[in-house]
């Protein structure tokens, strides 16, 4: 059986939203177990006991909040330790260029930095969903279909 974590920050609780959704696609796939959780309340450490990892975080001047990032500096102490797990990202903003796709970059960069499995989309959000303010049914089934694509992916790898 996998495990998926969903972590978030939110400030407003449209990422929060974003984050249930993500949580309810990958805990729909048969053989997958997905916790969500506030970014607060999971440190870097736990991370090595999932599977798979889907980030979400609002966007700060082009970039990901700093409980994100401080998420990722903690995590330098067990370099390597997360190569082959899965992962995704989403990002919210309040505005269309808001820097929602560099801030999934930045995300995505870090988890390819440390050896992770990423993935695109062909279709919509190729990097991961993007929802401008609060998050609508277009970005409610793109969360969900990411974590779905997630959790088959880490059911496949199990």
């Amino acid at each position: 059986m996998g495990n998926v974590a969903v972590i978030y920050y939110s400030r407003t609780g449209n990422t929060k939203a974003m984050a249930e959704f993500a949580a309810q696609g990958a805990g729909s796939v048969e053989g997958v177990k997905a916790e969500l959780a506030d970014i607060n309340d999971f440190p870097a450490e736990k991370a090595l006991s999932y599977d798979g990892i889907i980030v979400g975080s609002p966007t700060y001047y082009g970039s990901m909040a700093w409980q994100i990032k401080k998420f990722f500096d903690d995590s330098v102490k067990f370099h390597g330790k997360l190569s082959g797990k899965v992962g995704a990202a989403f990002a919210s903003a309040a505005n269309i260029g808001g820097g929602n796709e560099t801030t999934i970059s930045g995300i995505l960069d870090a988890m390819m930095i440390h050896g992770m499995l990423v993935f695109g989309r062909h279709m919509g959000d190729h990097y991961g969903v993007v929802s401008i303010g609060a998050p609508d049914e277009r970005v409610k089934e793109q969360c969900v279909d990411l974590g779905e694509r997630t959790a088959r992916l880490v059911a496949r790898l199990a």
